[in-house]
């Protein structure tokens, strides 16, 4: 679902993305780790096209991030790591205005955002504004949001900054039931080991490289390693 080959990104002299290939199997929940500075923002910034990279290549279900970045950004949902919903509109109109970016009918666009609202308890907030949501239900919101169009490809770019465990657990139970349910491949980037343990898979990237790609406690310990050496 998602191929990412040989994707070069840099800063000046600085290589946030040295030559990374990856790819990620539909139905596949893979965990990102990476301290600061490892290149995980820069690679969610290239693959939601907010960033041109400076060589390489992404292929979203075998379309050219490059050559065909409409059709295959619209494979793609994604929560990123700063909140972006507008505070001052409701959970229904921010979700609708997402749903009318994407061409949805009005009928589904309602049955959708009713679906999914309940499907992560937030029904009772969808005419409140967001200003007065907790963080953790303006984190289901955004969740909720990134899945309207039924995307094949979700990124979450450290989606759990600043939420209680509760909450954490919540949103992962959330996206592991997505990809139980509709196959969704998923790249979840973290620096939390815990949230790792819950991904099938398991990628460490470090300084724009990628430095294991495994599962299990052997993934763990490289990571463990890495940062001790930074």
């Amino acid at each position: 679902m998602l191929e990412i080959q040989s994707l070069t990104k840099r800063y000046g002299e600085r290589v946030a993305l040295d030559g990374l290939s990856l790819s990620i199997a539909t139905g596949q929940f893979t965990a990102l780790l990476g301290p600061n500075g490892a290149g995980k923002s820069t690679l969610f910034q290239v693959l939601t096209g907010l960033f041109v990279a400076d060589g390489g290549e992404v292929l979203v279900d075998g379309l050219s991030l490059r050559s065909h970045a409409v059709a295959a950004l619209a494979h793609i949902g994604v929560v990123f790591q700063q909140m972006s919903l507008d505070l001052d509109l409701s959970v229904r109109r921010n979700l609708q205005f997402h749903a009318d970016l994407h061409g949805l009918p009005k009928a589904l666009a309602r049955e959708r955002i009713d679906a999914g609202c309940a499907a992560l308890a937030t029904s009772a907030d969808l005419d409140r504004p967001v200003r007065e949501l907790s963080g953790g239900n303006r984190r289901k919101v955004e969740l909720v949001r990134a899945l309207l169009h039924r995307p094949a490809l979700l990124l979450m770019d450290e989606p759990t900054v600043g939420l209680d465990p509760k909450s954490r657990r919540d949103l992962l139970a959330a996206v592991r039931a997505d990809v139980a349910a509709r196959g969704t491949a998923v790249l979840w980037a973290t620096h939390l080991v815990e949230e790792a343990e819950a991904a099938d898979r398991v990628v460490v990237l470090h300084r724009g490289r990628l430095l294991a790609d495994s599962v299990g406690a052997e993934i763990m310990a490289a990571f463990v390693v890495e940062e001790a050496v930074l």
